[in-house]
């Protein structure tokens, strides 16, 4: 499998990087699999460690990007956490798998609360949305297509990162819910 996404990913080694990823996640997934804060942080450490010492740690430093404040990195730990937990008490969203729509949602309001995170010097979009279709492949849908959401709109520019934005600035997960829900297919729909 292929790592399904088509936004211009930055350098050539990570996206072979993220690509091998995908193959091996995939293949390693079982029914056993907890999506926690462990999980999530040894996504980024395996794909990454090979380029990056740093991979696989919070940083320490507080980070902004374009105007966006992400948690400061003193809260780090406590944000991550919470979130982790929350999706455990969801879960692991296996009671929303039933819904697209409920899907949806509930997979856009915790990929937002990660974005805003930003738990790791860089990195941290491309290794939340495989943490998230490495999530909805274990539910029975395919890898989330974000093909249609890197496209710019005229009026909001790219839909993806308007999304991110307004998770971060605003804690509003509603674009982010669409781009999702019209990502989303059913695994044996995927493809047809």
């Amino acid at each position: 499998m292929s790592a399904p996404f088509t936004q211009n990913s930055g350098h050539a080694l990570e996206v072979s990087l993220l690509t091998e990823a995908y193959d091996t996640f995939v293949a390693e997934l079982h029914p056993q699999t907890r999506f926690d804060e462990a999980y999530y942080i040894a996504l980024h450490r395996r794909t990454f460690e090979t380029l990056y010492d740093w991979a696989g740690r919070y940083r320490n430093e507080d980070m902004v990007k374009g105007g966006s404040m992400f948690c400061r990195a003193a809260y780090l730990a406590a944000e991550s956490r919470r979130i982790f937990g929350q999706l455990q008490q969801a879960c692991f969203l296996s009671e929303a798998a039933a819904s697209e729509e409920e899907f949806a949602e509930r997979l856009a309001y915790f990929q937002g609360e990660l974005i805003a995170l930003h738990p790791f010097y860089e990195l941290n979009g491309r290794i939340t949305r495989l943490f998230f279709d490495l999530l909805a492949i274990q539910h029975g849908y395919a890898p989330i297509d974000y093909s249609q959401a890197w496209q710019d709109d005229v009026e909001m520019g790219n839909l993806y990162i308007r999304a991110s934005v307004d998770c971060v600035q605003r804690a509003d997960h509603r674009l982010l819910t669409q781009l999702v829900l019209a990502g989303l297919t059913r695994w044996q729909d995927h493809g047809a």
